[in-house]
């Protein structure tokens, strides 16, 4: 009989080992929508890589010859749970190139995102789904931005890793339904523009904000960040964010050349970040996100009337727009 046990006991533990897991894997589904007093991390995301290539030969139809298009999205979430405390991390990293050859394949940049948020709540009293919560954001990109519209496009870039860099700290109070729905507000929130000298002295304005010759700008106003994702079957999800600052220190100032430009706390910037994904399979699938942004620090110049070569969305104004559609892998984790 004690023989019989020592052989049950790897078994029995394994079984035990795997109700944990389970029941563990219970709480985090549950995790999603309900806002509940355990200790665990959790974590989850989506890779998304898509490739497209083309090629054309004695074609009638016109067209280019050959060309290559790769991008890929990557999100993710860390979040751990102590009691009625709550640490939140979320990062989204984007890059695309296209390479073609009436361009001699020298890439091209049609994506290019890094973007961290992390926040930490302690519950409010007798309160089940507001929290205190301090939150920081930082946001940039991975390599030199250009203007492929100009001539001479390569010899001067006009953005670059850090260049600008966009930097929050806030304090408020957030609203939380699980993991699927938080909304923060707070009235004091600092942010800082960073960018390089060399930028902002290609403008008698400076640039994203920024003074002429100066490297950052201090901002201090009221902060708004809200996330919601919707579960639509098991291979869909669609997720949405959106952003508004606005700056109490803000007023009109002069630029070197004597020229006024205006501004105001009522020039709200605006963020709102948008994606789906499906999955077709379990590798296959497709993700279409769209990007939208508003911000008076970044002037719009361009204001001539469209014409058959003027590139598209020109008359958009202030209005930044970013949009993406990935058709291939897709791992989430």
């Amino acid at each position: 009989m004690k023989k019989l046990l020592l052989a049950l006991l790897p078994i029995i533990n394994a079984g035990a080992v795997f109700a944990q897991l389970t029941k563990t894997d219970e709480v985090k589904k549950e995790l999603q929508t309900e806002n509940k007093d355990t200790v665990l991390w959790s974590h989850g995301g989506s890779v998304n890589i898509g490739i497209n290539e083309g090629f054309l030969h004695n074609w009638p139809a016109g067209g280019e010859i050959a060309s290559l298009v790769m991008n890929g999205v990557a999100s993710g979430f860390l979040t751990h749970f102590d009691h009625n405390n709550i640490w939140t991390n979320n990062i989204t990293l984007a890059y695309g190139l296209n390479y073609t050859y009436s361009n001699n394949f020298v890439p091209r940049k049609t994506d290019d995102r890094i973007d961290f948020t992390s926040k930490y709540g302690t519950k409010m009293n007798n309160s089940k789904d507001f929290y205190f919560t301090g939150l920081f954001n930082g946001k940039t990109q991975f390599t030199k931005g250009y203007n492929y519209t100009a001539t001479n496009w390569k010899d001067t870039a006009n953005s670059a890793f850090f260049s600008p860099a966009y930097l929050t700290l806030a304090a408020g109070m957030e609203y939380r339904k699980g993991s699927d729905i938080s909304l923060f507000l707070s009235p004091i929130a600092a942010r800082d523009v960073l960018v390089s000298r060399f930028y902002t002295l290609q403008s008698p304005v400076g640039a994203f904000g920024v003074p002429y010759g100066k490297t950052s700008k201090f901002d201090l106003g009221a902060y708004f960040s809200g996330r919601y994702v919707l579960n639509i079957n098991k291979n869909a999800i669609f997720k949405t964010r959106l952003d508004l600052y606005a700056n109490y220190l803000a007023k009109d100032r002069t630029d070197p050349t004597g020229n006024v430009i205006k501004d105001n706390p009522g020039n709200i910037k605006v963020l709102w970040d948008n994606m789906f994904t499906w999955k077709a399979t379990k590798y296959l699938g497709l993700a279409l996100g769209a990007t939208f942004v508003y911000d008076n620090d970044v002037p719009y110049i361009n204001k001539t009337p469209e014409t058959s070569s003027t590139p598209p969305g020109n008359n958009l104004g202030w209005l930044q727009v970013s949009q993406v559609f990935t058709l291939g892998i897709i791992y989430t984790f």
